[in-house]
């Protein structure tokens, strides 16, 4: 075995190292204090939600992201490719667009709302 101290970031790390081990990666043998959290803000207001049923299309997320922009509000038609939401995702802008033409029945996220991959983020009618 083999002692490593790295910096990472002005944090300082003690590794060992198995030698002949394949695969392996080190393993921090001590592990710095973790940062302080920030305490976090208040949650976002509740997302505005249609009166009734959602609607029986769903305008799904492609990739994880946070809500960036709400583009379509409920009641609003919408055709095929209309962008309904963006999302943020790896520093980049990404429309949710409507998958068909149709009414915007439900908006399911808030603004700054983390989503996953494939998430429901609105329906249509």
């Amino acid at each position: 075995m083999k002692n490593y101290t790295i910096t990472v970031n002005g944090n300082v790390y003690d590794v060992v190292v198995e030698e002949g081990a394949q695969g392996a990666a080190p393993v921090p043998a001590k592990a710095p204090a973790a940062p302080k959290a920030a305490p976090k803000a208040a949650a976002p207001a509740a997302a505005p939600k249609a009166s009734g049923a959602a609607g029986s299309i769903k305008v799904e997320a492609g990739a994880a992201g946070k809500i960036f922009k709400i583009e379509a509000s409920v009641g609003q038609a919408v055709k095929a490719g209309d962008a309904v939401v963006i999302l943020e995702a790896m520093k980049m802008e990404i429309p949710v667009v409507a998958p068909q033409d149709g009414t915007v029945a439900s908006i399911d996220v808030a603004v700054g709302d983390a989503v996953e991959a494939g998430a429901v983020l609105a329906t249509l009618n």
